[in-house]
């Protein structure tokens, strides 16, 4: 597990965007989120804000295999390093699908 995370970075998760929304609420610990537009979320995290940008990228293929892949930048907006840590400990311990 990570000890530190930056404001900002991006990752590929391997879901759909409807398996992406139905996590989301659970892995922020049923936090209200904000949508303001399509692929964009909100969630408020200790004082400060977490924002999220997603895309649907196309499958990953392995053999036969095809995995849905999305694309989520991560910016937190004053939001310090102790709270960023906790919350997404939490986060990715939730997003953590099948091991690993």
């Amino acid at each position: 597990m990570q000890s530190t995370y930056p404001a900002e970075f991006t990752r590929d998760y391997g879901c759909t965007e409807a398996e992406w929304l139905g996590w989301l609420p659970g892995a922020t610990r049923q936090a209200t989120i904000e949508r303001p537009a399509p692929g964009l979320a909100r969630v408020p995290v200790a004082g400060g804000w977490l924002v999220l940008q997603w895309q649907v990228l196309p499958p990953r293929q392995i053999a036969l295999m095809r995995m849905p892949r999305l694309q989520v930048r991560h910016q937190f907006e004053a939001v310090d390093e102790a709270a960023r840590l906790a919350f997404m400990r939490y986060f990715d311990l939730f997003m953590q699908r099948g091991g690993g």
